[in-house]
């Protein structure tokens, strides 16, 4: 019996109620890029890795946002935080020190999934 070596993530799936509204805050507020997009679900490239858009995810889980984080990596979490900010994110955490060498700010999507900028603590 082979045994399978996972190597990496090549996307997170996030259930969304309003496709439009949530592509906006993605590709608008953050500055992801639309590689694809249906009638119901949409894939975004951040770096190399994709995030999924889907209303079709909804009907899967009793909620739509739960327990999980997605991470955006930045060059410095402040200049990101002000940046964001400025774009109308909303953060329910300020920047602070989350490693010996990191930092993180929170913010939530449309749907309230929690999202975080990561990174060195920058100007």
């Amino acid at each position: 019996m082979a045994v399978i070596q996972l190597s990496r993530i090549t996307a997170v799936m996030l259930g969304v109620r309003d496709l439009q509204q949530s592509l906006a805050f993605y590709k608008e507020k953050l500055g992801l890029h639309i590689i694809m997009q249906e009638q119901s679900l949409a894939l975004l490239r951040c770096g190399d890795m994709m995030l999924g858009l889907s209303r079709s995810h909804v009907n899967l889980a009793p909620q739509v946002a739960g327990a999980t984080e997605v991470v955006f990596a930045v060059e410095s979490v402040r200049a990101a935080h002000k940046a964001l900010a400025a774009e109308g994110v909303t953060f329910v955490s300020e920047p602070r020190q989350a490693t010996e060498r990191e930092w993180a700010a929170h913010f939530k999507d449309p749907d309230g999934h929690l999202l975080s900028i990561f990174g060195p603590e920058g100007q």
